[in-house]
């Protein structure tokens, strides 16, 4: 939901595709959705499961842990005749590991996947307990960018030998993706693209909070690759993204991209 809200605030278009509760959190995040424009025929009503609330707890170096409960109404996400058209017609379909903890979303996303013909984008997002390593793989052979935290790209690359370069490159040659990116925290990021690599050191920040930093990043980057932004500038301005929304307190600040790049240049 934050990378929608972030490619929406970018100027993009987004169905965003969930469940929510019949429970006062449902109705609470349903009025949510409407008025940051998220909200669709691609939101589903569970009956019987409740509306997911997380609890972000913030360590000493503000870094975030979260504690996500289960079942919740997420977990049921069905296959819907509104759900498959809507694969058939958009441009780009981004997805996470989480969701698809449960058996019935992660069929449904797969049914999604294997009925569009759009850029398919992972965005790793690994949550303890909450994943398995043969889902993941799963996800990442159907994906054609695959974006992850360089924690993230340690675990699922732990047979390989070598320096960070060195790991995508194996990683790419088992999964095929056209696209791997790698966080790096304050050091910023390093992308695989069509065998080059490119890189950015990062942006100095004084670090608030760090929840929605990497959403804000992926959804500069997906902004950028669908309006054909070189990869080097691209890469920049995600950067210069995500670090400004360290400086601010929670997921979704508002933001100008170019003024906020024009601060880190």
């Amino acid at each position: 939901m934050n990378v929608a809200r972030h490619l929406v605030q970018q100027g993009n278009d987004v169905l965003f595709a969930s469940s929510v509760g019949i429970d006062p959190s449902g109705v609470e995040l349903t009025t949510f959705l409407k008025e940051n424009g998220l909200y669709s025929n691609l939101i589903q009503r569970d009956e019987k499961l409740p509306t997911c609330e997380v609890t972000v707890q913030l360590d000493a170096d503000n870094q975030a842990t979260y504690i996500i409960p289960q079942p919740v109404s997420w977990d049921n996400i069905e296959f819907t005749p509104e759900l498959e058209a809507a694969s058939k017609k958009v441009g780009a379909i981004v997805f996470g590991s989480l969701a698809c903890r449960d058996e019935a979303t992660f069929e449904t996303l797969l049914n999604v996947l294997d009925e569009s013909n759009a850029l398919k984008i992972f965005d790793v997002n690994l949550r303890p307990p909450h994943f398995t390593l043969n889902k993941i793989e799963t996800l990442a052979a159907r994906a054609d960018v695959i974006k992850m935290n360089e924690e993230e790209a340690e675990m699922l690359i732990h047979g390989s030998s070598g320096d960070l370069k060195q790991k995508i490159t194996e990683f790419q040659k088992k999964f095929h993706p056209r696209i791997i990116c790698v966080t790096r925290g304050a050091h910023g990021a390093i992308i695989w693209n069509d065998f080059e690599f490119y890189e950015h050191p990062g942006c100095t920040v004084n670090v608030v909070d760090t929840v929605g930093a990497g959403d804000s990043f992926l959804a500069t980057f997906i902004t950028g690759l669908l309006n054909d932004t070189p990869m080097q500038p691209l890469l920049e301005k995600a950067c210069a993204v995500g670090a400004y929304v360290t400086t601010q307190r929670g997921a979704n600040p508002i933001y100008n991209v170019d003024e906020v790049v024009a601060q880190f240049s």
